[in-house]
């Protein structure tokens, strides 16, 4: 990089100042991530907007790690950011106010320069596409009280939710049952996540025609979109971008399960992508469609040392030809597919979705039979019988 640029970058770009971050530390910011050194003290050249800090402390060898920490900022032009390595918590915290400004003259002096790594600007179109919908509104919207994000605090409710065989993997991967806590502090600092109920309920319908709503989740969607997003399209993808991030680099339980509920409402609407909500639909696939070439390219490392590319929590088998995403997307195609009329948009990026599927993973979508689909695990949400459980559930008649 040229200097001039290099130094029009360091002074308008945003910094992460970390102090005492102790060596071998994962830390990652976005899509990269690094291995702490002993000179170590922060990232600078950060472009301005959302982004997304994590980090594993590890033991003194560097060969164990603790769960995964992680926090979302929203970064203002030439804004430094300050924190501070808790050596008994093992995390990072912020520091007093006067300290701080004492450290954001020193950084912008540029008296800590050579301590500072460069944000992989080479990276960052990437980041944006797995953050375009994510703001500072959104970030306030959902974190939880304190900022931070880690397994660790999530509740029973998460822990103790009904789960497919490759969600159980995942809770083994993360360690779930050894660092979960169930205390009430731990309770009150999961995210602020929107409810999605897995049933509709309405007043003085027969079974065919709770079933035919269950179906088609359009007026669930319309719901939802009004009651908590505020008639706004790009906040539902906002949280969705907000989960799938927490979830991959955070490695957060909760946010996959939210993430999980958001693709399964938008991917069990028949009625929307085509009549209501075509342009939500056109993004949501775009989405989609980035998330999941993201978590599933192989990791690789960049010329300044940072590691990129998918977490191991996205491999193969959890991508099984048995999982929810597989069920819904190849529900989904077939509906594009047999629609008498779609947008040109939305026929282009599902298309891409299905060839990325079909090339990463080895996925066929094709309609088999009248009994394709039908194999379903004990308890799974997504099996064609609906049943009215005491678990949450959304009445239409409380809607308005």
């Amino acid at each position: 990089m040229e200097p001039n640029l290099a130094l029009e970058l360091a002074k308008h770009g945003a910094t992460l100042f970390l102090l005492d971050v102790p060596q071998y530390t994962l830390l990652g910011i976005d899509t990269q991530m690094f291995n702490v050194g002993p000179a170590f003290k922060g990232i600078k050249m950060i472009p301005p907007g959302p982004h997304f800090v994590y980090y594993s402390s590890s033991s003194r060898d560097g060969k164990e790690f603790s769960p995964i920490i992680g926090f979302f900022f929203d970064a203002g032009p030439s804004e430094v950011i300050v924190r501070k390595w808790d050596q008994q918590e093992e995390r990072l915290i912020k520091v007093p106010e006067e300290e701080e400004e004492r450290y954001c003259h020193a950084v912008r002096s540029f008296e800590f320069d050579r301590h500072l790594g460069p944000y992989g600007l080479n990276q960052w179109g990437e980041w944006k596409q797995l953050s375009n919908y994510l703001t500072k509104s959104v970030i306030e919207r959902i974190e939880p009280i304190g900022g931070e994000i880690t397994v660790t605090l999530e509740s029973d409710m998460v822990t103790n939710a009904h789960k497919s065989t490759a969600e159980k993997a995942l809770d083994e991967q993360l360690g779930i049952g050894k660092f979960s806590r169930s205390d009430d502090k731990s309770q009150s600092r999961g995210c602020y996540y929107t409810l999605i109920p897995r049933v509709v309920k309405r007043g003085g319908m027969n079974v065919e025609e709770l079933t035919s709503l269950n179906l088609d989740k359009t007026q669930l969607l319309e719901s939802i979109l009004i009651k908590d997003f505020g008639g706004s399209e790009d906040l539902l993808l906002g949280e969705l971008q907000f989960s799938y991030i927490a979830f991959l680099m955070g490695q957060s339980l909760a946010a996959f399960l939210q993430w999980k509920s958001l693709v399964s409402l938008l991917l069990s609407c028949t009625e929307a992508p085509f009549c209501t909500r075509t342009q939500l639909f056109t993004k949501f696939i775009k989405v989609l469609y980035y998330q999941l070439k993201y978590g599933l390219q192989k990791d690789g490392t960049d010329n300044n040392g940072a590691v990129s590319g998918a977490s191991a929590l996205l491999d193969d088998s959890w991508f099984s030809a048995d999982s929810f995403l597989y069920r819904l997307c190849k529900d989904f195609f077939m509906l594009v597919q047999d629609a008498p009329m779609v947008d040109g948009d939305l026929l282009s990026w599902t298309r891409k979705l299905k060839e990325l599927l079909e090339n990463r993973l080895g996925w066929e979508f094709h309609h088999d039979s009248a009994v394709d689909g039908l194999y379903f695990e004990e308890g799974d949400e997504f099996a064609p019988v609906i049943e009215m459980l005491d678990e949450p559930s959304f009445n239409q008649n409380q809607a308005a």
